[in-house]
């Protein structure tokens, strides 16, 4: 009998945590990984904070909850089995005025039923001893969460792939797939069908994942709408302020959380990022304009239905994309002490994020599922922090729901 043969659509961290569960959990499959640049990893998976979410905000239940504190275990396990670094630097949530302290408790309340290890609601003479140059009323403090480089753990699981007899087929972009009987052919951008048939496909597509799909016979919708974040490195001098991370209090009339503070596993101090509509889905350097992009959100009714409802969030985040001096005074609310830092432009991350015909963002995570093809239509963040736990979960409890092949 052949070995069962799975393509995986997508080189980021969660394809290759897909393809590299295949190969642990049956060692015997073949598995090839179609990624559509020259090398693994050169998009949202090497374009973040870096952050291991330790599971604060998450719906308790909801599959982000699950998949963020299963990944959390799994990240920090492989780290420490394959020497990569991986610092529990902590975070503190800050709540700067009274209004914020009901949301700081629902946030609390929300991380104890997740199950977030020691953390603990503290006032202010407690986080200045944590956090000595920050203010606030009172912070939501978690000493678990930790800062990685996602991309070195892509990089890593790329050469484990490869290892266990997995194959990486660089520079193929795929166009679509569709089922044939029992096996599944995929298209490649240039007309090819590649010579296999397969008998299961996982597309994992960040920003590209709504077009594959719908391309491929998924539904249309939800729509992929870019958001782009820019984060900025302190003056190396002032780095010691912040000792780990700190947050703003979500507003739920915002989407997004605002600009924060950000240590990097290489030791600098970030601040960032902020979130504004991207003029291209892959546009990290902020210089390029993509007609096709730009078009495909204009023309969608959801974003303007979204757009509408949140014009302040879009004028205080303007804000920041004109002025560099008001983004880093945005953060040093908490740290006042670095109202004048001078900073320099670093990584520019853009967010899949996945809006529905309404105008709602999806919250949570959304992985659809043919008999033979699954897609992930919605993973940002947490999506890094939950990559391995992503990966356990689509091949133990959708391609194979015992477990077993």
């Amino acid at each position: 009998m052949r070995p069962l043969h799975y393509a995986v659509i997508g080189g980021g961290i969660n394809g290759l945590a897909v393809a590299r569960q295949l190969l642990l959990d049956q060692p015997d499959v073949r598995v090839t990984v179609f990624e559509k640049e020259d090398a693994v990893a050169r998009h949202q998976s090497s374009h973040n904070s870096g952050v291991v979410h330790a599971g604060l905000y998450y719906e308790p239940g909801g599959l982000k909850a699950r998949l963020c504190r299963r990944g959390v275990e799994l990240v920090r396990t492989y780290c420490e089995q394959n020497g990569l670094p991986y610092d529990e630097c902590g975070k503190v949530v800050v709540a700067l005025e009274a209004d914020e302290l009901p949301r700081l408790e629902a946030i609390h309340r929300k991380a104890l039923a997740n199950g977030v290890p020691d953390v603990e609601m503290i006032d202010g003479a407690r986080l200045r001893e944590i956090e000595p140059h920050c203010v606030g009323l009172r912070a939501l403090y978690s000493p678990r969460t930790a800062i990685v480089s996602y991309g070195q753990i892509a990089q890593h699981m790329a050469q484990e792939i490869v290892q266990r007899g997995g194959v990486i087929r660089l520079n193929a972009v795929v166009q679509r797939v569709f089922e044939q009987g029992q096996h599944v052919q995929i298209e490649l951008a240039d007309g090819e069908v590649h010579g296999d048939a397969f008998d299961f496909v996982i597309a994992c597509c960040g920003l590209q994942s709504d077009r594959l799909a719908q391309q491929s016979g998924d539904v249309a919708t939800p729509r992929i709408v870019p958001f782009f974040g820019q984060y900025y490195v302190i003056d190396e001098a002032f780095k010691s302020h912040v000792r780990g991370l700190i947050y703003p209090v979500p507003d739920p009339r915002f989407p997004f959380l605002g600009v924060h503070f950000t240590k990097r596993i290489d030791g600098q101090m970030t601040i960032g990022p902020n979130a504004f509509i991207s003029l291209g889905r892959e546009n990290y350097q902020g210089d390029r304009f993509s007609l096709r992009d730009v078009a495909d959100y204009l023309g969608y009714p959801g974003f303007w239905k979204f757009a509408s409802r949140n014009m302040a969030a879009t004028l205080r985040e303007l804000k920041t994309v004109i002025s560099e001096r008001h983004f880093v005074r945005e953060a040093a609310r908490y740290v006042p002490a670095l109202s004048e830092v001078s900073v320099t432009p670093a990584v520019r991350g853009i967010r899949a994020q996945a809006m529905e015909p309404d105008g709602r963002l999806v919250d949570d995570f959304v992985i659809r599922q043919s008999s033979r093809v699954t897609h992930i239509r919605n993973a940002p963040s947490p999506g890094a922090t939950s990559s391995l736990a992503i990966g356990e979960h689509i091949v133990r409890n959708l391609i194979h729901p015992h477990g077993t092949i």
